[in-house]
């Protein structure tokens, strides 16, 4: 039969050219939402002074391979991970504020893309992987993790690299039907079993609380290949044993880290500086994830109310997919439950220990927003979200900064005289004060309360009564002590150093700098 003579001859093609013409303008686009994220994460980068944490995981570092084993099974409560790879990153980068956050703004950067892949494999089309990527990229939440020297970024990376195996092996059909270890699986979707093994175990190593997104990943498993799905007749037997061999691989790959991570779990449970939760941390948990440094007080309650409709708005559209409906809605929901459960016994609860949890829930805003269906309506409302984070940013890089040790240092070494000695109420404030001091004061007797740094086999010792005698010794035969106080409400918690000082010293009066206050005393000459 000859065509037909009325349909044009190019008609067939129409299609494919289309996608061709469009895949460069979806690649710019999807490279400008990747710069405008890194622009963000890498503006001001060493601008704010490092907080406590960060000159610890620098100091960290700095040490031996081997030390850093040793110290963080028995200072820390985090695997040692993340400090291995900023030791090797800063053997080329160099330890400055900048050079040392590069590593979290990298991960931080990274995961961009990375969401707009998960988008691709969530729902049709590239609007939602778009959208997506686009709320990660303007996350205020984000971009501070990104710009600090701590493991979260590399904890959200791992995590995303996760997710992005498991669903493309929820669509692989020889995921479904071939035995994992079968010859014949090498050649279809066995590349992603070992990227899930992988990643999983990655990201178990960088956060001792990931163990709860092995658990969501376990829950998902049962309840969608497990007994549930057999009683309806489908082919689950096969896809159970699948699953739980690689994730009993991945687990199998984290064991031996597992002895040390109980030490630290039992430290942890014996004491820990996480103070008891609260509705309003609950709160402020689920609008930070959306907003953090947004608008504060009654305004925030309908902001919560209108993300989490969109976010059930984007459950109900990938309603067609009801398995990959439900691993988003586990990896969101389970790991928050878990950490409350655990702080009912002993508080752990961080919203930065979460963070991973919100490319799920970042999936859903986005299936949400494309679930609108008007494209002006889905301009304006994603164009309203970023601006509302934009200007959380703005409130971001003006005002959030933890502790200033660089102002500390610079306005001890400004004063500091031949014969002074400087107290920290706790010995591991040495660690971010000297980062600074020993670059702009001269040599100056240190110590901290109630003992010296590590003394006590621990990094945060509480001040007692007994430690009285020590602290009159130190200050014995100095002309001026100078104390910095920060964190007192955990480690001197009945003001006993200051107490002590103002009773048999003279205060002189010194500016405070952000999040730590400066105390100079002298003796009397009586």
């Amino acid at each position: 039969m000859l065509p037909d003579a009325s349909k044009p001859a190019t008609a067939p093609a129409a299609a494919p050219l289309r996608r061709v013409v469009a895949w460069p303008w979806a690649a710019i686009l999807l490279g400008g939402i990747v710069l405008l994220g890194a622009a963000l994460r890498l503006a001001n980068l060493g601008a704010k002074s490092l907080w406590i944490d960060e000159a610890f995981s620098i100091w960290m570092a700095r040490q031996p391979p081997d030390a850093i084993w040793r110290l963080t099974v028995h200072l820390d409560q985090h695997p040692p991970l993340y400090y291995l790879l900023l030791h090797g990153w800063m053997r080329l980068f160099g330890d400055s504020e900048a050079a040392a956050r590069g590593l979290s703004a990298l991960c931080g950067i990274a995961t961009i893309p990375l969401l707009a892949a998960l988008g691709a494999r969530v729902a049709p089309g590239p609007a939602p992987g778009r959208l997506a990527a686009l709320l990660l990229a303007v996350a205020p939440l984000h971009v501070r993790h990104a710009q600090e020297a701590r493991m979260y970024t590399l904890l959200t990376l791992a995590a995303g690299l996760t997710l992005l195996c498991m669903l493309r092996l929820l669509d692989a059909p020889a995921a479904r039907e071939r035995w994992i270890f079968a010859r014949t699986e090498w050649r279809g979707a066995n590349p992603w079993w070992l990227g899930f093994i992988g990643g999983t175990a990655l990201t178990l190593l960088s956060h001792n609380t990931a163990i709860l997104f092995a658990v969501a990943v376990a829950g998902f498993i049962a309840g969608a290949f497990g007994p549930p799905a057999l009683r309806h007749g489908l082919r689950a037997d096969r896809r159970l044993l699948n699953w739980s061999a690689a994730l009993g691989l991945a687990l199998l790959l984290w064991l031996p880290w597992l002895p040390f991570e109980l030490v630290q779990v039992r430290r942890v449970a014996a004491e820990f500086w996480v103070q008891p939760l609260t509705r309003q941390t609950v709160l402020e948990h689920w609008y930070s994830l959306v907003n953090a440094f947004g608008p504060s007080g009654a305004a925030r309650y309908p902001l919560l109310a209108l993300f989490g409709g969109l976010a059930l708005l984007g459950a109900w559209r990938l309603r067609q997919r009801p398995a990959t409906v439900a691993l988003l809605l586990v990896l969101i929901l389970v790991p928050f439950a878990g950490e409350l459960l655990v702080s009912l016994h002993r508080p752990i609860f961080l919203t930065r220990t979460l963070l991973w949890t919100t490319l799920p829930l970042y999936l859903l805003l986005a299936g949400g927003l494309c679930g609108l269906r008007i494209r002006p309506l889905i301009g304006m409302a994603a164009l309203a979200i970023v601006l509302l984070n934009l200007s959380a940013l703005r409130s971001y890089y003006r005002n959030a900064q933890a502790e200033d040790w660089r102002g500390a240092a610079v306005r001890v070494a400004q004063a500091v005289r031949p014969g002074d000695v400087v107290l920290f109420n706790a010995g591991w404030m040495q660690i971010p004060f000297d980062y600074y001091y020993q670059r702009v004061g001269p040599p100056v007797a240190e110590h901290g309360l109630p003992a010296d740094l590590f003394t006590r086999g621990i990094l945060e010792p509480k001040m007692t009564t007994a430690d009285l005698p020590r602290l009159r010794q130190l200050i014995t035969g100095h002309s001026r002590v100078w104390l910095l106080y920060s964190h007192n409400w955990y480690t001197d918690p009945q003001g006993i150093i200051l107490r002590d000082l103002r009773a048999t010293l003279i205060e002189e009066p010194v500016p405070d700098v952000k999040g730590i206050a400066i105390y100079r005393f002298r003796v009397s000459p009586n």
